[in-house]
């Protein structure tokens, strides 16, 4: 039998993916609550106590990205269109929303995405997904590769980790103005040098780094040029994209490294990221690997 936590949870994830399959249809308050099976008088609070954010709010996002998708597609209706699918009387009421949400109108989104900007923009609905996702690594996840030496355009962040989203939007912006960017099939790549969180926050430290063969010009500021170097690697691969790759660093060190007889190399742990079309939603998705240097 389920435990009463087990089974609680169950019953929130039932109520994520009838919303994810029914955005459709009319998810109000009495409807999504009875997917849950609690009751409509409690259930937002205890939806946006469970995910941090409210049913509606989840919906809207929801609704908002699938939007998205349908801008960036090959065959893309009207926006009209769009708008209507999105939950909008009018496509005006959309587009006001869809500035405000991603920075962009739906038409210069269409002609141009700012996919940095769409990752953070629905960052709150990733997040929401992945609270109850208990993910569990095994052994057969891990992939042993011999990685080619990559040269790369790197940008430091030394010390308190809570600056560090002004770093990567500095180096947002410096690859968007370089051509370097996933977008353009350049894969980017963060080098840990020190833990997540450690015990002095001062001590924090990581490199953001675009793949590229380019020079990096002597008087430029802000980055330098480097190599991620080549060698064997322990490979894993997150489901999704996420901001937080601790559980997989430590399923690679505290479970598979001992368990595998193999030891790691002088080079830091590193995860590399990139972007792959899916077919089902035609629209950009990151893809995550975290790389563990072995000897």
């Amino acid at each position: 039998m389920k435990t009463a936590p087990q089974n609680y949870h169950a019953r929130m994830q039932r109520v994520l993916d009838h919303i994810d399959s029914h955005l459709d249809d009319d998810l109000d308050l009495e409807t999504v609550s009875r997917v849950a099976a609690f009751s409509k008088f409690h259930f937002h609070r205890q939806f946006t106590a469970t995910f941090g954010l409210s049913a509606h709010r989840y919906i809207q996002l929801a609704r908002m990205k699938r939007a998205s998708h349908g801008l960036a597609g090959k065959d893309a209706p009207s926006v009209t269109d769009i708008a209507m699918d999105a939950g909008y009387d009018a496509p005006d009421a959309f587009a006001r929303a869809f500035r405000q949400r991603l920075g962009q109108s739906p038409s210069s989104f269409r002609k141009s995405p700012d996919w940095g900007s769409w990752l953070m923009a629905f960052g709150p609905l990733d997040k929401a997904r992945n609270t109850l996702m208990q993910i569990i690594f095994d052994h057969d996840d891990v992939t042993i590769r011999d990685v080619a030496p990559t040269p790369v355009a790197i940008m430091e962040h030394r010390g308190d980790r809570t600056t560090l989203p002004d770093t990567i939007q500095r180096f947002r912006a410096w690859g968007k103005a370089a051509g370097l960017t996933p977008e353009t099939g350049r894969p980017t790549f963060m080098v840990f040098h020190s833990e997540r969180e450690p015990a002095i926050p001062a001590d924090y430290s990581m490199d953001l780094c675009a793949g590229t063969d380019q020079p990096i010009a002597a008087n430029d500021g802000q980055m330098k040029a480097g190599v991620i170097p080549g060698g064997r690697c322990a490979v894993l691969r997150y489901p999704g994209n996420t901001n937080n790759l601790e559980p997989a660093a430590l399923y690679l060190y505290r479970d598979w490294l001992p368990a595998s007889g193999e030891e790691a190399r002088d080079f830091p742990m590193y995860s590399k990221r990139w972007l792959s079309l899916i077919p089902e939603v035609q629209a950009h998705e990151v893809v995550v690997e975290l790389y563990l240097p072995l000897k």
